[in-house]
């Protein structure tokens, strides 16, 4: 790497801290194995002075790079020079406040909001890292792109290479394991998309070595700059709360790169002095894929300063295999149990004084019901923010006047089928799809009312039920 250059990844291992050009195509340090990070030297960067500053960018919606929710704060991940960023206009998202549903969470009015990353173009949070991730592809030269995916990345990968045109997207899916909704999306994007025997966490391993095989360019979370666009989602966030931390936010745990960016972004924000303190991080695992709430609360696993004790992981994975345990929960883009981010997430969890929680299916199918009643309709992976919240709230972790961010990842149409299923009147669907889950009653369900096609009937009914 040519010394002083302003951007550059760098391993976050404290005993390596080897650094490497940002034109360079890594996923890990090649010296010892670590994850990487996009670091600056912020006195070449020329950050902000102030947060407020951005809000003037709001003014230049003509300027495509400013009408991005990721590139309209270019000055606080400026890895690639302005006019290498991609865009398709990702970032347009809502902080909404949603008294409908703090009651249900045991907070305050006035005291819960959501984000709603579903607004996305391709419906969910990932749009925000694949446009930094596209930017640096683009700078790199790569041609070919590709993911293992549980259905989100998939469909943002594949969105933005057919409408960059700047390169081939290739998917790896595991059998079965991916709602119709994504795959949709993945097939008719034009993507081509390989369903291999196995789970996400064999799709993961398998596209790593196809990867290097081939040299394809890997857009998973295990890519650094995938998460610089990430970061931004909290940047949205503090302009949502005029520029004040919350107390807490609250995400769904899947493979970790939320939560990695998140602390990221709030560890940079402290460093930079454009804030003053930063909020506590709650990550929630799906019980059926809780890899991070084993590690994290059960066995203490942490950060430890940078070195992270991989034994008890090794273990734990150990004894996974020996009993032949996958990840199983109706939250399917978080039902990952190898997550590639863990030891950036375990980083966030000590800057972010965070902790650890795992919702079961029934929570997070009720919490998600009561979310579409408030209008704000998500696939059931994002409910687990809400659900996390509400056993914290029961827990007196969280308290009743605290200020609480719980994020909405992924857009209600993405996986419909656990939707209908929950507010079925038809019992066999319900045995189906979710009985088989653990899902034993649907305490929120809005049913269907059948009547017989006459005029009376049908006023009657709309009399009673209305």
């Amino acid at each position: 790497m040519a010394q002083g250059d302003a951007a550059f990844q760098q391993c976050i291992a404290p005993d390596c801290g080897a650094r490497y050009d940002v034109a360079e195509v890594r996923v890990a340090c090649p010296a010892c194995g670590g994850a990487l990070d996009v670091a600056y030297d912020w006195n070449r960067t020329r950050p902000p002075r102030s947060l407020r500053a951005f809000e003037a960018e709001w003014a230049r919606r003509s300027d495509p790079l400013r009408f991005s929710g990721v590139w309209r704060f270019w000055e606080l991940l400026p890895f690639v020079p302005r006019e290498q960023a991609v865009t398709i206009g990702e970032g347009q998202t809502l902080l909404q406040r949603a008294d409908a549903l703090a009651d249900f969470v045991g907070l305050a009015p006035n005291n819960l909001h959501l984000q709603y990353e579903g607004l996305n173009p391709s419906g969910s949070f990932k749009d925000n890292g694949m446009a930094a991730a596209f930017a640096h592809a683009k700078l790199t030269g790569a041609r070919r792109a590709a993911c293992a995916s549980t259905g989100n990345t998939s469909a943002s990968l594949a969105l933005y290479c057919s409408v960059t045109r700047l390169m081939k997207a290739v998917i790896f899916v595991g059998s079965g394991k991916i709602a119709y909704g994504k795959l949709s999306q993945a097939l008719d994007y034009g993507a081509l998309t390989v369903q291999i025997a196995g789970d996400f966490d064999d799709a993961m391993a398998r596209v790593r070595e196809v990867c290097v095989r081939l040299g394809t360019y890997l857009v998973n979370s295990v890519n650094p700059f995938r998460l610089e666009g990430q970061k931004t989602i909290m940047y949205r966030v503090l302009e949502g709360l005029h520029w004040e931390p919350p107390d807490w936010i609250v995400v769904p745990g899947g493979n970790l790169g939320n939560s990695s960016a998140f602390g990221k972004a709030f560890l940079e924000l402290k460093e930079l002095g454009l804030i003053d303190r930063v909020p506590r991080l709650a990550v929630i695992n799906a019980a059926g894929a809780d890899t991070l709430y084993e590690l994290h609360e059960q066995r203490k696993v942490r950060w430890n300063g940078g070195r992270v004790d991989r034994s008890p992981e090794r273990a734990y994975y150990g004894e996974l295999d020996a009993r032949s345990i996958k990840a199983s929960t109706i939250a399917s883009a978080i039902e990952i149990q190898r997550p590639v981010n863990l030891a950036k997430c375990l980083r966030a969890l000590d800057a972010c004084d965070g902790v650890v929680r795992r919702v079961t299916d029934q929570e997070i199918l009720d919490a998600k019901a009561k979310v579409g009643a408030c209008g704000m309709g998500c696939e059931p992976a994002s409910a687990a923010s809400v659900a996390g919240a509400r056993l914290l709230r029961s827990e007196s972790i969280i308290g009743p006047s605290d200020r609480v961010v719980c994020i909405l990842t992924g857009h209600l149409l993405k996986d419909p089928t656990a939707t209908v299923a929950y507010h079925s009147t038809d019992q066999e669907q319900f045995n189906e799809i979710l009985a088989k889950r653990g899902v034993r009653r649907a305490a929120f369900a809005n049913r269907a009312v059948a009547v017989r096609n006459e005029l009376d009937d049908i006023i009657r009914a709309i009399q009673l039920y209305s």
